[in-house]
């Protein structure tokens, strides 16, 4: 979806992936299949391109400073990096006074013990790294053996979460520019099925003072790394005395799952604004088309009924080129646009 949104600008995308069925393979003008530890693969790379992003942030952290040494690298490697490591995101978080889950480093299951009694159970373990759509993440239920539990996500560093009394979840999908523009989307709201995001809608049905408060808290999140690109912020909603008020969740440095409506919903897409922002172009407009915009997600099977989908009226479905329809697999979506 970037390499598309990209040609429509007359850029050439080069992909490095190390899975040769890539499906933006498919649609980008040149290709490099190595490990992203291949430093001689990299630096060829390096001297095929003008400027290098990524589309998930899975990508080793030595291999995007790595490239940094070579070409300009937006996100940059530091705000990969402060991304991809569930603590030191959440210690960013702490410094700039921005409210979370309670949390408790563990790193082995002593600490763990200690943490569940501070928080109590329910509450959740969660692996500092490489964690996406439930993977990475265990409840510690009433009565779960602790050190079965730690041991059952690798026994590595994690965290350990209160769980939150949220009323919904929500997103905020915004971009900053090289020059500090930024731009961001009507706050949308998610709703997940095991774990996997399945129905986002815009706008979020929210007060408009807390969708001001999201958009300025990823604001300070975005000035706090120098970012530049398109990145997400998935906030708690928790309904009190007062009013709402926002926890913040996770930041995902990049394009986003819960901005997939703004391919069909909005005047520039969230792929077509990363692109202007990595290239050093202006921000398109963030303006919604329609009333709501809804996006569904097509998991495993589901997206073999792409021919009703064709058959809707309004519908607009997006299949991903993925060769293999594996159960809790992202296959596609559709985007809904209501007058």
């Amino acid at each position: 979806m970037l390499a598309c949104a990209g040609a429509r600008l007359g850029l050439k995308t080069h992909v490095f992936a190390p899975e040769a069925d890539s499906p933006a393979f498919d649609v980008c003008a040149a290709r490099t299949i190595a490990a992203y530890d291949d430093e001689q693969a990299l630096a060829a790379f390096a001297a095929a391109v003008d400027v290098v992003t990524y589309e998930f942030e899975n990508v080793p952290a030595r291999t995007a400073a790595l490239l940094a040494g070579l070409r300009p690298v937006r996100p940059s490697p530091a705000a990969l990096a402060a991304t991809q490591d569930r603590l030191v995101e959440k210690e960013l978080l702490a410094e700039l006074g921005i409210a979370t889950a309670p949390y408790m480093r563990v790193d082995d299951a002593g600490a763990m013990a200690r943490a569940v009694a501070q928080f109590g159970r329910p509450s959740i373990l969660k692996t500092r790294r490489f964690g996406y759509d439930g993977k990475g993440q265990a409840l510690v239920r009433e009565g779960a053996d602790l050190a079965v539990t730690f041991r059952s996500l690798g026994g590595g560093p994690a965290i350990l979460e209160a769980v939150v009394p949220f009323s919904r979840e929500v997103s905020v999908v915004a971009a900053r520019g090289i020059d500090g523009a930024f731009a961001a989307y009507d706050v949308c709201e998610n709703r997940h099925e095991n774990h996997i995001l399945k129905l986002t809608t815009a706008p979020a049905r929210i007060a408009p003072q807390t969708a001001e408060r999201a958009v300025g808290l990823a604001r300070r999140i975005a000035e706090a790394l120098d970012y530049v690109g398109v990145l997400a912020v998935e906030m708690f909603v928790v309904e009190t005395a007062a009013g709402e008020e926002l926890r913040v969740n996770e930041i995902a440095p990049r394009v986003h799952n819960s901005g997939h409506w703004t391919l069909d919903g909005a005047l520039t897409s969230q792929f077509e604004q990363h692109m202007r922002a990595v290239a050093g172009w202006p921000l398109g407009a963030t303006d919604r088309r329609g009333r709501e915009v809804e996006m569904e997600n097509l998991i495993g099977e589901e997206a073999l009924a792409y021919d009703a989908v064709l058959r809707e009226k309004g519908a607009c479905l997006h299949l991903y080129g993925k060769a293999q329809a594996r159960p809790g697999r992202k296959m596609g979506h559709v985007t809904r646009i209501r007058d």
